[in-house]
């Protein structure tokens, strides 16, 4: 029975324990994802702070509380996610505190058990009397043997029943810590709630004055979204004029031949590191990809957006995301200093710069400083694209999640 019991127990420890670090890695990964979230609406909340209430901000503002509002959507997301962890997590150990329980009434039954035996013998005479009475040296031995081995049973059990007593004083105090943990993720999730209803009601109040001025900002609306086509124009004409720059590869010069060899490896391994590109700045997104109808105005549909804008934090450096050549660098209205690098088939733009360390023909590679993040209109912005070819992707498909 004693030795069925020990395999049950072998067998459930393994499983909790395999459980636990299931469960562990998904609590560190959930943590370092809430931890992400939260480092984004801090800095969202610095962008407000540093952003005036004039009327010229308030656009911007409204993306900044828009975009925040999604973080605290998708923190309150991980949180009952965690919550839902830690339960899974209580109620394994709480199936391993029933199992040490089961041992340590086992142990104990048996300790008293031999602690009656060992009652019943107390008086050493008795001891003697019953070895001596022996019929035989073999017995005598025997006897004698049978008293030192309940003496050793005894030290045993006792050093066995303090180990499952440890043991189950450990689970309860992981136990108590799981639920404390547990309490405080609930606490949290009432606190993101009602900071989350708070800012909706920021978002409708800057949505009630948009809508007020909206001659004022369909005015500048309009400037914004000729210089974002005036981008799309440029980006398209500097691909189209690089591509056309370079060798077919069906010619018989060496030299093109090399050349035409090294775009293919070098767009090769670009498009094997889909989705694990390093992002070119840190920040929070706030302008995403595609066509997009205007967050207030429903019946006005903004320009293609080639790329992803980020709120940055000031003098943000931005970098390459893969090895390539810088094949452009020029200035554009509301865009300022621009970088262009290519990768074989495939181009990355860098724009809103203040300074660039970078110069046309440099070879660049991954992780290095293209340049600085400029501040336009008391704006920190990064402007990010990713083309293969002359068809924009989606840069969020590309870099790591």
């Amino acid at each position: 029975m004693t030795r069925r019991l020990h395999m049950i127990l072998t067998v459930l420890a393994l499983l909790a324990g395999t459980a636990a670090f299931a469960q562990k890695n998904t609590r560190k990964n959930l943590e370092s994802e809430r931890a992400k979230l939260q480092k984004d609406i801090e800095l969202i909340n610095r962008k407000l702070a540093e952003n005036s209430r004039s009327s010229e901000k308030v656009l911007s503002n409204l993306t900044l509380v828009r975009s925040k509002i999604a973080k605290r959507e998708q923190l309150i997301d991980e949180c009952d996610r965690t919550l839902k962890v830690l339960g899974d997590s209580i109620s394994i150990c709480s199936g391993e505190i029933a199992a040490l329980q089961d041992r340590y009434d086992t142990l104990s039954a048996y300790y008293a058990k031999l602690v009656r035996g060992a009652y019943k013998n107390r008086d050493s005479r008795t001891w003697y009397m019953y070895v001596l009475s022996s019929q035989s040296v073999g017995q005598a031995f025997r006897r004698l043997g049978y008293f030192r081995s309940l003496s050793s049973q005894m030290n045993s059990q006792a050093a066995k029943i303090q180990e499952a007593s440890a043991a189950l004083e450990a689970r309860k105090a992981r136990l108590e810590s799981l639920k404390e943990e547990s309490d405080q993720v609930r606490g949290q999730i009432v606190k993101e709630r009602s900071r989350l209803k708070d800012e909706e009601s920021e978002s409708a109040n800057m949505q009630d004055r948009l809508q007020k001025d909206r001659k004022q900002y369909e005015k500048q609306l309009r400037e914004k979204n000729r210089q974002i086509e005036s981008l799309n124009r440029k980006i398209a004409d500097l691909i189209r004029q690089q591509s056309q720059k370079k060798p077919s590869g069906s010619g018989k010069s060496k030299g093109k031949t090399v050349s035409t060899e090294i775009d293919v490896k070098l767009s090769n391994e670009f498009a094997s590191n889909k989705g694990r590109l390093p992002w070119p700045v840190e920040g929070v997104v706030t302008d995403r990809f595609g066509k997009h109808q205007h967050p207030v105005y429903k019946n006005v549909e903004l320009p293609q957006n080639n790329g992803v804008t980020l709120t940055v934090r000031r003098g943000a450096k931005a970098m390459a995301v893969f090895n390539g050549k810088v094949t452009q660098v020029f200035v554009l209205p509301g865009y300022n200093q621009c970088v262009l690098v290519n990768h074989g088939a495939y181009y990355t733009l860098y724009t809103k710069l203040k300074s660039v360390s970078v110069k046309v023909g440099d070879k660049v590679s991954t992780g290095q400083e293209i340049g600085v993040v400029d501040t336009i209109g008391g704006e920190d912005l990064f402007h990010f694209e990713l083309w293969n070819g002359n068809e924009p992707q989606n840069p969020e498909n590309w870099l790591r999640k």
